[in-house]
């Protein structure tokens, strides 16, 4: 894959995209680091405007004021010790936007068109100077279409639901079999949205991680990033 579009200190963007659970973010993350890259977690991004939408009791169906709402939202992504912080209007909102309340009700809201315009266009800005990582369901196919390196992750929904199982607290009471379900159904609603439904670029690669560790998906990814580079001359 050719890489034309890469900075003059041969940046280039990186996408990557992936179902539910498929371990994007943390790949992403540590993939950025590898690289000396920004990451970005477009994921938190429609997370944090679902829960604040949730917090003001606007249904994803009130299309309206979710646009008016969302229209003086500042979202902010920051590094902080190997992970990423998230601000909703400069409250830190990291934890809360992982919450099964807002995993299950995200979809609707990214289904919004004119939200998810909004969005892409704040995320296409942060790509602009090349050195991104962004991570999400649409990024190599909408987002960032000439992103010079695509990756779609994926994995066994039961490997997903164990991954995010071992994450959970047992405070949050929530079963391997729940969660198989839930992913099941996220798969489902990401796949057939009719916005920027989730869908694997044509010239993406895709990467089976079901029996793979993280650093193992991590160092495949970095040297193909390192590969396409060395293709560039850079």
């Amino acid at each position: 894959m050719a890489s034309q579009n890469t900075s003059e200190d041969g940046k280039m963007n990186v996408a990557i995209d992936g179902p539910a659970g498929a371990g994007k973010s943390t790949v992403a993350r540590l993939v950025a680091e590898e690289l000396g890259y920004i990451y970005v977690d477009t994921g938190a991004m429609y997370r944090a405007v679902s829960l604040h939408m949730l917090r003001k009791d606007i249904s994803p169906e009130d299309m309206t004021q979710v646009l008016q709402e969302a229209q003086d939202l500042v979202i902010d992504l920051q590094p902080d010790r190997g992970g990423q912080k998230v601000f909703c209007n400069g409250e830190d909102v990291t934890s809360e936007i992982r919450s099964r309340e807002v995993t299950g009700i995200v979809s609707r809201y990214a289904q919004i068109e004119g939200l998810r315009t909004q969005l892409v266009d704040t995320q296409r800005q942060m790509a602009l100077r090349k050195g991104v990582v962004m991570d999400g369901r649409d990024i190599g196919t909408t987002v960032l279409p000439d992103a010079e390196v695509k990756i779609f992750m994926t994995a066994s929904v039961q490997e997903r639901a164990l991954r995010r199982f071992k994450e959970l607290e047992p405070s949050d009471g929530l079963t391997l079999e729940q969660l198989e379900r839930d992913i099941a159904t996220r798969d489902k609603l990401d796949e057939n949205r009719e916005v920027s439904p989730l869908r694997c670029a044509e010239d993406a690669i895709v990467l089976d991680t079901t029996k793979m560790n993280i650093h193992e998906v991590v160092d495949k990814i970095v040297s193909y990033c390192t590969m396409v580079r060395g293709e560039s001359g850079l």
